[in-house]
Protein backbone atom coordinates (compact mmCIF):
# COMPACT_ATOMS: atom_id res chain seq x y z
CA UNK A 1 0.00 0.00 0.00
CA UNK A 2 1.37 3.47 -0.80
CA UNK A 3 2.21 5.98 1.89
CA UNK A 4 -0.83 7.73 3.35
CA UNK A 5 -1.78 10.39 5.86
CA UNK A 6 -2.57 8.78 9.21
CA UNK A 7 -6.20 8.52 10.23
CA UNK A 8 -6.76 9.99 13.69
CA UNK A 9 -6.59 7.26 16.32
CA UNK A 10 -9.79 6.78 18.34
CA UNK A 11 -9.83 7.94 21.92
CA UNK A 12 -12.53 5.81 23.59
CA UNK A 13 -13.40 6.02 27.26
CA UNK A 14 -11.15 3.39 28.87
CA UNK A 15 -12.80 0.16 29.96
CA UNK A 16 -11.55 -1.78 32.99
CA UNK A 17 -9.19 -4.53 31.82
CA UNK A 18 -11.56 -7.20 33.10
CA UNK A 19 -14.60 -5.80 31.29
CA UNK A 20 -15.15 -7.10 27.75
CA UNK A 21 -16.23 -4.78 24.97
CA UNK A 22 -18.83 -7.42 23.99
CA UNK A 23 -20.05 -10.41 26.00
CA UNK A 24 -22.58 -13.07 24.97
CA UNK A 25 -24.02 -15.25 27.73
CA UNK A 26 -26.23 -18.20 26.82
CA UNK A 27 -27.64 -16.48 23.72
CA UNK A 28 -30.20 -18.27 21.50
CA UNK A 29 -32.33 -17.01 18.61
CA UNK A 30 -34.77 -18.62 16.16
CA UNK A 31 -36.84 -17.44 13.20
CA UNK A 32 -40.08 -19.46 13.05
CA UNK A 33 -38.22 -22.74 13.32
CA UNK A 34 -35.22 -24.40 15.00
CA UNK A 35 -32.66 -22.21 16.74
CA UNK A 36 -30.28 -20.43 14.37
CA UNK A 37 -27.97 -19.87 17.34
CA UNK A 38 -28.15 -21.88 20.55
CA UNK A 39 -26.60 -21.16 23.96
CA UNK A 40 -23.77 -18.98 22.63
CA UNK A 41 -21.28 -17.60 25.16
CA UNK A 42 -18.07 -15.71 24.31
CA UNK A 43 -16.54 -12.26 24.70
CA UNK A 44 -14.37 -9.68 22.90
CA UNK A 45 -11.83 -7.95 25.12
CA UNK A 46 -10.27 -4.52 24.59
CA UNK A 47 -7.66 -4.65 21.77
CA UNK A 48 -8.75 -8.19 20.84
CA UNK A 49 -9.60 -9.36 17.32
CA UNK A 50 -11.99 -12.33 17.19
CA UNK A 51 -12.37 -14.20 13.90
CA UNK A 52 -15.62 -16.13 13.48
CA UNK A 53 -14.93 -18.93 10.99
CA UNK A 54 -17.25 -21.35 9.26
CA UNK A 55 -19.13 -22.22 6.09
CA UNK A 56 -22.31 -20.46 4.96
CA UNK A 57 -25.49 -21.08 6.91
CA UNK A 58 -24.09 -21.68 10.40
CA UNK A 59 -25.31 -18.35 11.86
CA UNK A 60 -22.24 -16.13 11.55
CA UNK A 61 -23.99 -13.03 10.16
CA UNK A 62 -26.87 -13.43 12.63
CA UNK A 63 -24.37 -13.39 15.49
CA UNK A 64 -22.81 -10.22 14.13
CA UNK A 65 -26.19 -8.45 13.93
CA UNK A 66 -26.96 -9.47 17.50
CA UNK A 67 -23.71 -7.85 18.62
CA UNK A 68 -24.91 -4.28 18.05
CA UNK A 69 -28.62 -4.80 18.53
CA UNK A 70 -29.79 -5.10 14.92
CA UNK A 71 -31.36 -8.37 16.12
CA UNK A 72 -32.46 -9.28 19.66
CA UNK A 73 -31.93 -12.70 21.30
CA UNK A 74 -34.82 -14.91 22.34
CA UNK A 75 -32.92 -15.99 25.44
CA UNK A 76 -29.63 -15.08 27.10
CA UNK A 77 -27.92 -11.72 27.44
CA UNK A 78 -25.61 -9.54 25.35
CA UNK A 79 -23.54 -6.79 26.93
CA UNK A 80 -22.09 -4.04 24.73
CA UNK A 81 -19.63 -1.64 26.38
CA UNK A 82 -20.78 -2.99 29.73
CA UNK A 83 -24.52 -2.46 29.17
CA UNK A 84 -27.12 -5.18 28.62
CA UNK A 85 -28.65 -4.54 25.18
CA UNK A 86 -30.67 -7.76 24.97
CA UNK A 87 -34.00 -5.99 25.35
CA UNK A 88 -32.89 -2.36 25.48
CA UNK A 89 -35.29 0.14 23.82
CA UNK A 90 -34.06 1.35 20.43
CA UNK A 91 -33.73 4.95 21.61
CA UNK A 92 -31.31 3.95 24.38
CA UNK A 93 -29.48 1.53 22.10
CA UNK A 94 -28.64 4.11 19.41
CA UNK A 95 -25.85 5.86 21.40
CA UNK A 96 -24.17 2.48 22.07
CA UNK A 97 -24.56 1.38 18.45
CA UNK A 98 -22.98 4.65 17.30
CA UNK A 99 -19.82 3.63 19.15
CA UNK A 100 -19.41 0.66 16.78
CA UNK A 101 -18.48 0.59 13.11
CA UNK A 102 -19.91 -2.10 10.85
CA UNK A 103 -18.68 -3.23 7.43
CA UNK A 104 -21.64 -4.98 5.85
CA UNK A 105 -21.38 -7.87 3.41
CA UNK A 106 -20.85 -6.55 -0.16
CA UNK A 107 -20.27 -3.04 1.23
CA UNK A 108 -23.94 -1.93 1.17
CA UNK A 109 -23.25 1.54 -0.26
CA UNK A 110 -25.98 3.89 -1.49
CA UNK A 111 -25.55 4.12 -5.27
CA UNK A 112 -27.38 7.46 -5.43
CA UNK A 113 -24.90 9.13 -3.04
CA UNK A 114 -21.32 10.18 -3.68
CA UNK A 115 -18.47 8.48 -1.86
CA UNK A 116 -18.27 11.55 0.36
CA UNK A 117 -21.92 11.28 1.37
CA UNK A 118 -21.75 7.50 1.81
CA UNK A 119 -18.80 7.76 4.16
CA UNK A 120 -20.35 10.71 6.01
CA UNK A 121 -23.89 9.32 6.14
CA UNK A 122 -24.11 9.21 9.95
CA UNK A 123 -22.48 12.63 10.32
CA UNK A 124 -24.95 14.14 7.85
CA UNK A 125 -27.86 12.71 9.84
CA UNK A 126 -26.42 14.36 12.95
CA UNK A 127 -26.11 17.72 11.12
CA UNK A 128 -22.35 17.97 11.61
CA UNK A 129 -21.04 21.11 9.80
CA UNK A 130 -19.99 20.50 6.19
CA UNK A 131 -16.42 21.69 6.73
CA UNK A 132 -15.91 19.18 9.54
CA UNK A 133 -17.53 16.43 7.48
CA UNK A 134 -15.22 17.08 4.54
CA UNK A 135 -12.14 16.98 6.77
CA UNK A 136 -13.16 13.73 8.48
CA UNK A 137 -14.15 12.06 5.20
CA UNK A 138 -10.81 12.95 3.63
CA UNK A 139 -9.01 11.48 6.67
CA UNK A 140 -11.05 8.25 6.50
CA UNK A 141 -10.51 7.92 2.74
CA UNK A 142 -6.78 8.51 3.12
CA UNK A 143 -6.71 5.65 5.65
CA UNK A 144 -8.08 3.27 2.98
CA UNK A 145 -5.96 4.85 0.21
CA UNK A 146 -8.95 6.26 -1.72
CA UNK A 147 -8.90 10.01 -1.11
CA UNK A 148 -9.17 10.63 -4.88
CA UNK A 149 -12.67 9.07 -4.94
CA UNK A 150 -14.22 11.80 -2.72
CA UNK A 151 -16.69 13.02 -5.37
CA UNK A 152 -17.21 9.72 -7.23
CA UNK A 153 -20.36 7.59 -7.23
CA UNK A 154 -20.13 3.92 -6.15
CA UNK A 155 -21.13 2.72 -9.61
CA UNK A 156 -17.80 3.94 -10.99
CA UNK A 157 -15.75 1.96 -8.45
CA UNK A 158 -14.47 -1.61 -8.56
CA UNK A 159 -15.73 -4.16 -6.04
CA UNK A 160 -12.58 -3.84 -3.97
CA UNK A 161 -12.77 -0.05 -3.94
CA UNK A 162 -16.41 -0.19 -2.82
CA UNK A 163 -15.39 -2.45 0.06
CA UNK A 164 -12.66 -0.01 1.07
CA UNK A 165 -15.16 2.85 1.02
CA UNK A 166 -17.38 0.73 3.30
CA UNK A 167 -14.45 0.39 5.72
CA UNK A 168 -13.92 4.17 5.63
CA UNK A 169 -17.61 4.63 6.48
CA UNK A 170 -17.28 2.21 9.41
CA UNK A 171 -14.28 4.15 10.75
CA UNK A 172 -15.56 7.71 10.23
CA UNK A 173 -16.64 8.07 13.85
CA UNK A 174 -13.49 6.47 15.23
CA UNK A 175 -15.38 3.48 16.70
CA UNK A 176 -14.56 1.57 19.86
CA UNK A 177 -15.50 -1.72 18.17
CA UNK A 178 -15.47 -2.72 14.48
CA UNK A 179 -17.69 -5.50 13.08
CA UNK A 180 -16.71 -6.99 9.71
CA UNK A 181 -19.23 -9.16 7.86
CA UNK A 182 -17.23 -11.16 5.28
CA UNK A 183 -15.21 -8.09 4.15
CA UNK A 184 -13.40 -10.02 1.40
CA UNK A 185 -16.35 -12.08 0.16
CA UNK A 186 -16.53 -12.22 -3.65
CA UNK A 187 -13.20 -10.45 -4.15
CA UNK A 188 -10.16 -11.74 -6.03
CA UNK A 189 -7.10 -12.79 -3.99
CA UNK A 190 -5.09 -9.61 -4.63
CA UNK A 191 -7.96 -7.31 -3.65
CA UNK A 192 -8.73 -9.51 -0.65
CA UNK A 193 -5.15 -9.04 0.54
CA UNK A 194 -5.61 -5.25 0.39
CA UNK A 195 -8.74 -5.49 2.55
CA UNK A 196 -7.06 -7.80 5.06
CA UNK A 197 -4.16 -5.34 5.26
CA UNK A 198 -6.60 -2.54 6.16
CA UNK A 199 -8.19 -4.70 8.88
CA UNK A 200 -4.71 -5.43 10.21
CA UNK A 201 -3.76 -1.75 10.10
CA UNK A 202 -6.80 -0.85 12.21
CA UNK A 203 -5.92 -3.67 14.63
CA UNK A 204 -2.21 -2.89 15.02
CA UNK A 205 -2.03 0.89 14.67
CA UNK A 206 -5.26 1.95 16.39
CA UNK A 207 -5.79 -1.22 18.43
CA UNK A 208 -9.54 -1.20 17.93
CA UNK A 209 -11.19 -4.44 19.09
CA UNK A 210 -13.05 -6.22 16.32
CA UNK A 211 -15.22 -9.20 15.45
CA UNK A 212 -14.69 -10.45 11.90
CA UNK A 213 -16.84 -13.04 10.11
CA UNK A 214 -15.25 -14.99 7.26
CA UNK A 215 -15.17 -18.37 5.55
CA UNK A 216 -11.75 -17.67 4.01
CA UNK A 217 -8.98 -19.46 5.90
CA UNK A 218 -6.27 -17.50 4.07
CA UNK A 219 -7.61 -14.22 5.45
CA UNK A 220 -7.92 -15.62 8.97
CA UNK A 221 -4.43 -17.10 9.03
CA UNK A 222 -2.85 -13.96 7.52
CA UNK A 223 -4.28 -11.89 10.37
CA UNK A 224 -2.66 -14.24 12.89
CA UNK A 225 0.74 -14.58 11.22
CA UNK A 226 1.39 -10.99 10.08
CA UNK A 227 1.49 -7.52 11.61
CA UNK A 228 1.27 -4.02 10.15
CA UNK A 229 4.65 -2.29 9.92
CA UNK A 230 4.12 1.48 10.20
CA UNK A 231 7.57 2.30 8.81
CA UNK A 232 7.04 0.22 5.67
CA UNK A 233 3.30 1.07 5.64
CA UNK A 234 2.38 -2.53 4.83
CA UNK A 235 1.86 -5.86 6.50
CA UNK A 236 4.85 -8.11 7.09
CA UNK A 237 5.17 -11.69 8.36
CA UNK A 238 5.81 -12.29 12.04
CA UNK A 239 8.96 -14.29 12.88
CA UNK A 240 8.54 -17.99 12.12
CA UNK A 241 6.46 -19.74 14.75
CA UNK A 242 5.01 -16.51 16.20
CA UNK A 243 1.36 -15.45 15.99
CA UNK A 244 -0.49 -12.33 17.05
CA UNK A 245 -1.52 -12.97 20.69
CA UNK A 246 -4.61 -10.76 20.46
CA UNK A 247 -6.12 -12.54 17.43
CA UNK A 248 -8.24 -15.57 18.34
CA UNK A 249 -10.88 -17.77 16.72
CA UNK A 250 -14.49 -18.89 17.10
CA UNK A 251 -16.32 -21.57 15.12
CA UNK A 252 -20.01 -22.48 14.86
CA UNK A 253 -21.63 -25.76 13.89
CA UNK A 254 -25.40 -25.88 13.43
CA UNK A 255 -25.79 -22.78 15.55
CA UNK A 256 -23.66 -23.94 18.47
CA UNK A 257 -20.22 -22.61 19.42
CA UNK A 258 -17.81 -25.53 19.08
CA UNK A 259 -14.45 -23.75 19.23
CA UNK A 260 -13.00 -20.74 21.06
CA UNK A 261 -9.23 -20.39 21.12
CA UNK A 262 -5.89 -19.51 19.52
CA UNK A 263 -4.56 -20.40 16.07
CA UNK A 264 -2.36 -23.10 17.60
CA UNK A 265 -5.37 -24.64 19.36
CA UNK A 266 -7.41 -24.39 16.16
CA UNK A 267 -4.80 -26.22 14.11
CA UNK A 268 -4.45 -28.99 16.71
CA UNK A 269 -8.09 -29.51 17.70
CA UNK A 270 -9.62 -32.99 17.63
CA UNK A 271 -13.08 -31.66 16.69
CA UNK A 272 -14.10 -33.45 13.47
CA UNK A 273 -16.15 -30.53 12.08
CA UNK A 274 -13.26 -28.10 12.59
CA UNK A 275 -10.77 -30.53 11.08
CA UNK A 276 -12.96 -31.03 8.01
CA UNK A 277 -13.35 -27.26 7.54
CA UNK A 278 -9.61 -26.69 7.82
CA UNK A 279 -8.85 -29.41 5.30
Amino acid sequence: MPESTAFAAPQPAPLPDAQPVVAFEGVSIAFDGPNVLEDISFSVSPRETRILLGPAGVGKSVLLKLTNGLLRPDTGSIRLFGEDISHMPEQKLLPLRSRTGMVFQEGALFDSLTVRDNVAYQLIQERVPDAEIDQRVHEALRFVELDNTFGFYPGSLSGGMRRRVAIARALIRQPELVLYDSPTGGLDPITSTTIVELVMKQRDVYRTPSLLVTHRLQDAFTLSTHHFDTEKNCMVPLPKGETDPNTTYLMLEEGRLIFDGSLHQLLHTDNAFVREFLE
